[in-house]
């Protein structure tokens, strides 16, 4: 009877959306979709092409008849989110610094509807010694996660294993453990390999990387930072959660340590989730109907492989619902890359 009675509900739903004209008063309205340029515009816009269609026709599904889809590539990050705040563009794939960004903006119009997800990993907890277990970290295609974590790891310099050994023992870290290591970071603008781990020292100890007394290398990719921990140069690398798999043969191969990545170093910090990209759109020219129905359509193109096909341009494997409260942090994060 229950399963009855919202059957009639929807069908009743469906019946006033048309004699309301919700979806008729977007038919001549083509919705401008965008794509940030993180690969070739003309590579994004071959992969995407089929986007317009697809889009098109789950939104008349859904009950809302669109003129038109027109997939475009902004020349910037930036540009794609002055395209929403301008109402020129409707639909963007926002990283999450860039939503962040523009949804801060007074009178924003900015609204996040989904986020991306990737296959998540055999370990994903914020204490550092549930990493230290010597054994690797997989992938698990079956686990997908709208985000990754940044993490602090201790090579097998003295001064790395001390701080792995208290970690390990269940002990807190205090400013003390840390202050005087060495330090191998990425560039200021790297979110897991700087501006993470930089929120991770001012919640930890209200601290800056200004403030170590040991030293801070920028060194020229994590592959230099993995070599440094085993030479002993860094005492801790900042890297992006699954780099030790990444580096696994290297360790043991060109860098010349005689024992696995996985026994020789340990993780002695986590950083807060570093969200993955959006679906954002402007609210200047839809109503919420219409934004809600986008968002269910995205999450049914995703479930098909056409949708996957196009969700290969970013690397994208699904999209899960989020709001605006998940990216707190890396509001943080742009206060700490901003100053």
């Amino acid at each position: 009877m229950k399963k009855a009675f919202l059957a009639l509900t929807l069908l009743l739903s469906v019946f006033v959306l048309a004699a309301c004209g919700g979806g008729a008063g977007y038919a001549d309205q083509t919705l401008n979709v965008y794509f940030v340029p993180s690969r070739p515009a003309d590579e994004i816009l071959e992969v995407t092409e089929p986007l317009s269609d697809l889009l098109k026709n789950e939104l008349a599904e859904l009950g809302f008849e669109v003129g038109g889809v027109e997939i475009l590539v902004s020349s910037t990050y930036e540009a794609a989110g002055e395209a929403l705040i301008a109402g020129t563009g409707d639909i963007a794939f926002l990283p999450g610094g860039t939503y962040v960004a523009y949804k801060d903006l007074d009178g924003s119009p900015i609204e996040v509807l989904l986020a991306a997800t990737r296959a998540g990993l055999s370990k994903d907890a914020a204490d550092a010694a549930a990493w230290n277990d010597g054994e690797a970290t997989t992938g698990d295609p079956e686990y997908q996660v709208a985000y990754y974590k940044g993490l602090i790891i201790a090579g097998p310099s003295e001064a790395g294993q001390a701080v792995s050994a208290t970690v390990n023992s269940g002990a807190e870290l205090a400013w003390e453990d840390v202050k005087d290591l060495n330090w191998c970071v990425r560039s200021a603008t790297s979110s897991s390999g700087y501006i993470y781990p930089a929120v991770w020292l001012l919640d930890n100890f209200g601290k800056t990387f200004d403030d170590i007394e040991g030293s801070v290398t920028t060194t020229g990719g994590y592959g230099d930072t993995a070599s440094s921990l085993a030479t002993g140069t860094c005492d801790v690398g900042t890297f992006y959660a699954d780099a030790r798999r990444d580096y696994a043969d290297e360790w043991e191969g060109d860098y010349g340590r005689s024992a696995s990545i996985w026994a020789e170093t340990n993780v002695v910090g986590v950083t807060s989730n570093i969200m993955n990209d959006t679906i954002s759109v402007s609210t200047l020219n839809m109503d919420q109907d219409l934004i809600d129905a986008i968002k269910q359509a995205f999450l049914n193109i995703a479930e098909t492989q056409a949708g996957q096909d196009v969700m290969s341009v970013y690397s994208h494997q699904g999209y899960t619902e989020v709001s605006d409260s998940d990216y707190d942090a890396a509001r943080t994060a742009a206060e700490i890359a901003g100053e």
